[in-house]
């Protein structure tokens, strides 16, 4: 069994504290290994180690700092087979759903390889008599990202690759709940070439973060996970001076118009509210069929396909949907599915006595079906992640359009409709940060930034794509004259060239 301790300078080094979390396989229940659990000392001794590194790394030009990620690249390809099959085991997501997680973290990776373009600044010949104005983007120095359990290998990517291909060091505190790919692409980085204490990998809980948080050399840090704790993580980390974005919770609407195609409406929506067992930020989780006819059909097409999927153990190539990532997890969306009923929501696919047969232990729940839900409604207006969808009947395009923008979530949206104009009437008013049309999850392009609005994000700058670049950046602009067009005399007025 795994014995996880953290990953310091470099190497594995075990921990110290003498705190534990047990690691758990979700598809059997089982306990398969532990997990260290940092003190706040242990996080000081990491960032010493990356401060110290990061000088020289600084100094790389960004040429050869993009060439340590071409090779990582190659070796994430070398090992995606037991990558995949590691993460699969630890979070319980699917073998192909794994793959698709290190596939959508590795683009990220692709796209920072372009870093000597990116980090360019601006030059202006001539701005004033023999004047010359340019600005540069240099390194914070020592940064850190938490990450949540639900992505292990792309969110950590997300974080560490644009931090240290912009020339930062970077210590990564992933979730205790599967910390063996975030250590594994630890390694492979090293393996790549990048300096040993560049990348360290800290492994902890509310201590850790709080050190990670406190600590004056940390100049910058990333989180992604629930709300509450997004919006701590930035109160605490901003107040501390500290560059932060932090991303939290959502309840993501899928807006079905009457003319929308329904199988296709049908498969997107059975895809992205069940894929991960609904453990995706940006899963849709609730429905929203505009008149009382594409409702109906909606929903005649759509409880047989839930009725349908099929759960399986990770492993199981041809399941839809493996566990969740804990018992908690299971234990509370079933708070919230005896919350629906108590409501008045009708439960038209309960999937609360589902076993698997030969993984009794195992954090399984069945897919469920609320219908007539409203928007008072608990399941409505809290994240569930889990594999439970919401269909809530608009009367109108208009009641859909300001059910979308009155919740307080407004990470991603999507609509499904073969009309133009209603289409683009709905990106332009929609107050959502990441917008779909006929896409159900609408996660932008890795040369694109991520990121919600209202309170599933507190922050100014998004992750990935170029507000990456600018986030762990900071720009000097600078203004130079050379002594032979210096004319003799002191100036005392305000300098206007």
């Amino acid at each position: 069994m795994p014995d996880y301790g953290h990953f310091i300078g470099g190497k594995h080094v075990a921990g110290t504290s003498g705190r534990h979390a047990d690691l758990f396989w979700p598809m059997t229940g089982e306990v398969a290994g532990s997990v260290a659990l940092a003190s706040a000392a242990e996080v000081r001794a990491a960032v010493e180690n990356a401060r110290d590194a990061q000088r020289d790394w600084a100094t790389v030009n960004p040429q050869r700092r993009a060439r340590v990620f071409m090779k990582f690249l190659e070796l994430i390809h070398r090992d995606m087979e037991p990558l995949a099959t590691l993460l699969a085991h630890e979070h319980g997501k699917t073998v192909a759903d794994a793959k698709g997680d290190i596939q959508r973290g590795y683009e990220v990776v692709e796209f920072v390889m372009g870093v000597p373009h990116l980090m360019k600044g601006e030059f202006t010949d001539g701005a004033g008599p023999d004047i010359d104005a340019y600005s540069i983007r240099q390194p914070l120095g020592v940064t850190a990202g938490i990450t949540p359990f639900n992505f292990p290998a792309m969110i950590p990517m997300w974080k560490f690759a644009p931090a240290i291909a912009c020339g930062n060091s970077f210590i990564l505190k992933p979730s205790e709940r599967d910390p063996g790919v975030p250590m594994r692409l630890a390694e492979l980085m090293i393996e790549a070439g990048l300096p040993a204490g560049v990348l360290n990998v800290v492994n902890g809980d509310k201590e850790a973060v709080d050190a990670l948080l406190d600590d004056p050399d940390v100049k910058a840090i990333g989180f992604v996970g629930s709300t509450p704790i997004a919006e701590y993580i930035y109160g605490r980390g901003a107040s501390k001076g500290k560059r932060v974005h932090a991303f939290g919770g959502a309840k993501n609407h899928m807006v079905i118009m009457p003319d929308a195609d329904m199988d296709k409406t049908v498969d997107a929506l059975i895809g992205a509210g069940y894929g991960s067992a609904g453990q995706r930020c940006m899963a849709i989780s609730v429905a929203v069929p505009v008149g009382a006819g594409t409702a109906d059909k909606l929903m005649e097409k759509l409880v047989p396909r839930v009725e349908a999927l099929k759960i399986g153990p990770s492993t199981d190539a041809s399941a839809d949907y493996g566990p969740m990532i804990t018992q908690a997890a299971v234990d509370k969306a079933r708070m919230y599915i005896e919350s629906g009923i108590a409501e008045g929501a009708t439960l038209a696919v309960d999937g609360r006595g589902f076993k698997m047969q030969g993984y009794e232990k195992g954090f399984y729940l069945g897919s469920c079906l609320f219908d007539n839900v409203t928007e008072d409604m608990r399941i409505y207006k809290e994240e569930i992640f889990a594999p439970v969808l919401s269909v809530l009947r608009a009367k109108s395009y208009d009641e859909a359009l300001r059910l979308c923008n009155d919740h307080e979530y407004g990470n991603g949206v999507a609509i499904f409709t073969r009309d133009g104009d209603a289409a683009r009437d709905f990106v332009s008013k929609v107050q959502v940060g990441m917008v779909g049309v006929n896409v159900p999850i609408p996660t932008p392009l890795a040369y694109y930034s991520f990121g919600g609005w209202k309170r599933s994000v507190f922050g100014d700058l998004n992750q990935h794509g170029p507000d990456a670049i600018r986030f762990y950046t900071k720009s000097k602009n600078v203004t130079a004259r050379w002594p032979s067009g210096v004319k003799e005399g002191a100036e005392f007025s305000m300098p206007t060239m």
